[in-house]
């Protein structure tokens, strides 16, 4: 048993040397006098996001934690980026994946997902998925990989070439190194956590904001410090939000938050794609118009240095449903108000 899961270890991290740091991105069409914004794209990861980090350091926990062994099925409660990364090491280290999701989970993650081996068990509502992949996983006899109780746990946030620190590694030779404010969405808080606490064990002055989409509770929370509010429905913008405070969820590694409008997340995504031919998901509009925010804030108060936010998958998974305009129409709503104000600040 123990040699089955030394070679699973050592094949994950083969494949993470194999693997080059993502890009970050200055965004120079956006004119702001002495503020400039970044853009970390992680949808060059071999999986295509953000998650596939979290991925990684999920499966190393679990191996090292003796959860998971030779034929141990994985299951996890994702609505798509999570479940294709998780997918993908299954795979690689050859043991079966289940994703339990909504039925609303766009066709091309779906799709992903059963190309890596992985098969989709599906459910009404995202509030049913927890429950559900718990089922699931008992039934099996195997491991709930559960990203939203272990994320902010299984990442070295110290360093170790994590998100925070490559983010920082990266901005040393530009105008602003240090940056002013890193803007973060919350899907698990585990990357918010990570990047919060980075900058405090580091002795940084950089800020984290976090946005929060609409039918997500952890803004709420965040301002009421309350941690056990739930809602009824799951948010809009795939990827991020939560109907209930997650225990990767760190309060207390956040300086603020931004409340973000769905059509505001939708305008952005678009807006970016349109000005500056960079197609990203949905979350990344909702990073992005809170970078934003912060930047046309700095501008009113005097302030100058950088923003840095993330792109957290490619556009590419959404042709049939963010980048629909009729989709986009029937489900989010009208979203010309914000693409105005966002056609004011193009260079």
């Amino acid at each position: 048993m123990k040699s089955w899961v030394s070679k699973a270890i050592n094949t994950i991290n083969a494949d993470y040397q194999r693997s080059a740091d993502t890009h970050l991105i200055k965004l120079e069409q956006i004119a702001f006098q002495g503020i400039d914004i970044y853009l970390k794209d992680e949808s060059t990861h071999p999986t295509g996001s953000l998650k596939h980090r979290l991925a990684r350091s999920l499966f190393l926990y679990a191996l090292c934690n003796g959860k998971i062994v030779e034929g141990t099925t994985v299951v996890e409660a994702s609505s798509g980026s999570t479940a294709v990364s998780e997918a993908y090491f299954a795979k690689m280290i050859g043991v079966p994946f289940v994703a339990v999701m909504p039925k609303s989970t766009a066709q091309s993650k779906i799709a992903l997902i059963e190309r890596y081996g992985g098969q989709c068990h599906f459910v009404d509502c995202p509030t049913q998925m927890h429950c559900e992949a718990t089922k699931v996983a008992k039934e099996l006899n195997g491991y709930f990989m559960d990203q939203f109780l272990y994320a902010e746990r299984a990442t070295d946030w110290r360093g170790n070439n994590n998100i925070a620190e490559s983010i920082f590694e990266q901005m040393k030779a530009e105008p602003h190194p240090v940056p002013h404010t890193v803007v973060m969405s919350a899907g698990t808080g585990g990357t918010s956590a990570t990047i919060g606490r980075y900058i405090r064990y580091k002795g940084l002055s950089s800020k984290l904001v976090v946005v929060d989409p609409e039918f997500s509770v952890f803004f709420d929370s965040f301002k009421n410090r309350d941690h056990t509010l739930t809602a009824t429905r799951g948010s809009r913008i795939e990827g991020i939000g939560r109907p209930k405070v997650e225990a990767s969820f760190q309060h207390d590694v956040i300086d603020d938050m931004i409340a973000v409008p769905d059509a505001a997340s939708i305008a952005t995504m678009h807006w970016l794609n349109s000005t500056m031919g960079i197609k990203a998901g949905p979350s990344t509009g909702t990073n992005l118009w809170g970078a934003l925010s912060i930047a046309e804030r700095m501008k009113q108060q005097g302030e100058t240095g950088s923003i840095v936010t993330l792109m957290c998958d490619s556009g590419e998974r959404y042709g049939d449903t963010y980048y629909n305009a009729q989709w986009v129409l029937n489900n989010i709503g009208c979203t010309s108000v914000f693409t105005d104000k966002l056609e004011s600040i193009e260079s």
